[in-house]
């Protein structure tokens, strides 16, 4: 291993703003159940149908509306 390297033409990750974080969340059984039974039929894994889901929701700036009966 060097002891210095030289970083003068080091370009920055492009890719740096698509980064994901990882979070915890709580979902109801059903719902995962649901976006497994997605993965199996399309092939891709759930966890990334999920944030596909709400990558969309995000982009399209969709708001959620509840009415409580």
């Amino acid at each position: 291993m060097r002891e210095e390297y030289d970083f003068s033409s080091a370009q920055k990750n492009p890719y740096a703003k698509r980064l994901k974080r990882q979070v915890t969340i709580n979902l109801d059984v059903d719902v995962v159940d649901y976006f497994k039974a997605q993965s199996d039929s399309s092939g891709i894994p759930y966890q990334t149908l999920i944030n596909l889901y709400l990558a969309d929701c995000a982009s399209n700036k969709r708001t959620l509306k509840l009415s409580w009966s």
